[in-house]
């Protein structure tokens, strides 16, 4: 079983321009986040992972970093974070930071340096190579659209960038850039922090000799991602960074590493690995998609089929040799209500299912903010109301490839990055009491219903659910370390499974959309009601009820514990 304080936590992600502001400068800030932290205590979570606050041009969020440490103007001070990290403990709840590694703004002064001329000691901090045949070194595409390779005048080469051209990647194979941003890791760990979100963490490695990739339809770029994808020595980076830093801090790390299967994700965090705690995999986020990255934007349906298959490898893969990271939604992703669920007639059931359904699995569940009183993606009318950098790109590229504008915008309203971006929704006043100025993006017109003020009164709501299944996940072992067993494999509609730790069982019903299936009890499950207790359900459930013929409701969830003896 291995118990750990991090299994054992519930993360809350907080994306910082969007979550509280308290200047009325329209932007979000630490001192926001300090004021709303008694409603984070409230709801029960244990780790708070905050979203890039350092200082940064902003071209994408924060994840163009400019000084690692210090902290973005627009988001407060260092005295403000310090207040931040304080309040923090002194509730007992712990900060994650979310730290790139991978990349820095081109604003940050090694790359003013590295670009200013090819003999300058930086110029290796950062990936850096002639044209080839009168245009860039390779045919590998941006995570963003285009090519990968920015042409700098100055010096007339190119250097690498695998999102933004804001965004140049650091060149990992320098053992001084190493050094330097080891130092920067345990300078935070210094300060208290109690663990790191490692953005794009996978893709620190890169092909040697940056070779061309297969191009049988000969387009302009190539979605190369096994170019620069969790290849082997990323693992000896991350064992270095272990070794040297992590190991001798008590902290929390996960790394985003797209791109691969449970048995891949053994190779960061299985026991013994020194490497980290968890990763975020992104086998289920791509679901919807005609392909992975750039490919998201091709809105396919997406099958239950598939998810138990892709969920239950992970589960049971990891049972016992690593550990999950379970989420639904992300600053990256469209809104989880939306996009599993039923946002028109169903979504206060829908997200308290899909609610259930996270937080029963084996792994850290993590809640993003807004997830716990079902907000919804948002619709913009114009591209001019969107501030994503991914989104904007995508316009561009298919505008000038002469798809029709109601194609593009369909595609967005789906996808999105700026549905999870949209302020986080406090009230029904003014934005969304999210500021008393002009929000950097518009709220969600819904706000006027769907806002933390109406769910904290009304004890029915999402928010007390959330409530409700982290408590339960406090009190009951088996739902943290407990195996898993899939039942139902082929339904289509109903995704049911069974946790096992010593004597306790757990199962969970979940009926994934509107109908009304009829549930088929277990073998070796009693379903004698007063052998049977009912833990949580997010329809009210009379105890008179014969389960023993159960007809689902629209988006119904029920767990049920048997104790064995």
């Amino acid at each position: 079983m291995n118990p750990k304080w991090w299994k054992e936590s519930v993360v809350y992600q907080i994306y910082p321009i969007s979550f509280m502001d308290s200047n009325g400068d329209g932007i979000g800030d630490l001192r926001g986040i300090i004021s709303r932290l008694d409603y984070l205590q409230d709801l029960g979570v244990d780790v708070i992972w905050v979203c890039p606050i350092y200082k940064s041009p902003n071209h994408d969020n924060g994840y163009d970093i400019s000084d690692y440490c210090d902290i973005m103007k627009e988001f407060g001070t260092m005295d403000d974070f310090d207040h931040l990290l304080r309040e923090l403990h002194a509730r007992g709840m712990k900060l994650m930071m979310d730290l790139v590694l991978n990349h820095t703004s081109h604003e940050h002064p090694w790359f003013v340096e590295s670009r200013s001329s090819k003999d300058n000691p930086k110029r290796d901090y950062y990936i850096w190579r002639k044209g080839k045949n009168g245009g860039p070194p390779n045919n590998w595409e941006s995570y963003f659209s285009g090519s990968v390779w920015e042409l700098d005048p100055r010096t007339d080469e190119y250097y690498l960038h695998l999102y933004s051209k804001y965004q140049p990647d650091l060149n990992w194979e320098n053992p001084v850039v190493i050094d330097k941003l080891h130092e920067m890791v345990e300078w935070w760990l210094k300060k208290g922090v109690d663990g790191f979100r490692f953005d794009a963490i996978a893709h620190i490695v890169k092909t040697k000799g940056y070779p061309d990739a297969d191009n049988p339809n000969r387009t302009p770029t190539v979605r190369a991602y096994g170019m620069f994808s969790n290849l082997a020595d990323v693992h000896t980076l991350l064992q270095n960074l272990y070794d040297k830093v992590l190991y001798f801090y008590d902290i929390m790390t996960v790394g985003e590493t797209s791109g691969l299967g449970p048995e891949q994700a053994l190779d960061y965090v299985g026991d013994g690995r020194r490497e980290l705690n968890m990763t975020f995999q992104f086998e289920h986020m791509f679901l919807d998609a005609a392909s992975p990255g750039s490919g998201k934007w091709d809105v396919v349906p997406w099958s239950l089929l598939e998810l138990k298959k892709i969920m239950s490898n992970w589960q049971t893969v990891l049972h016992d040799k690593g550990w999950n990271a379970n989420y639904l939604c992300n600053h990256d992703q469209p809104r989880a209500v939306s996009r599993f669920g039923n946002d028109l007639f169903y979504r206060i059931p829908s997200a308290k299912m899909l609610a259930t359904f996270i937080h029963m699995l084996e792994g850290t569940p993590y809640i993003y903010q807004g997830e716990e009183i079902g907000m919804t993606n948002v619709c913009f009318d114009s591209i001019d109301e969107y501030r994503d950098v991914e989104t904007l790109n995508y316009y561009e590229e298919k505008r000038k490839n002469g798809v029709p504008e109601e194609q593009i915008m369909s595609a967005i309203h789906h996808k999105s990055r700026d549905n999870a971006r949209t302020p986080m929704q406090w009230d029904d006043g003014h934005a969304g009491g999210f500021t008393t100025g002009t929000p950097w993006i518009e709220v969600n017109s819904n706000h006027m219903e769907i806002n933390a003020g109406n769910a904290v009164k009304d004890p029915d709501s999402i928010y007390h659910y959330y409530k409700q299944l982290i408590a339960l996940r406090k009190k009951y072992k088996v739902i943290v370390y407990g195996s898993y067993e899939l039942l139902l494999a082929e339904h289509t509609e109903i995704y049911a499974y069974i946790r096992t730790l010593e004597d306790q069982r757990l199962l969970v019903i979940l009926n994934f959309f509107d109908g009304e299936p009829e549930f088929e009890w277990p073998a070796g499950f009693d379903s004698e009601p007063d052998q049977l207790e009912l833990l949580i359900s997010n329809y009210t459930v009379s105890k008179d009820e014969d389960i023993r013929s159960l007809k689902l409701r629209p988006y119904e969830a029920r767990v049920y514990l048997q104790q064995r003896v």
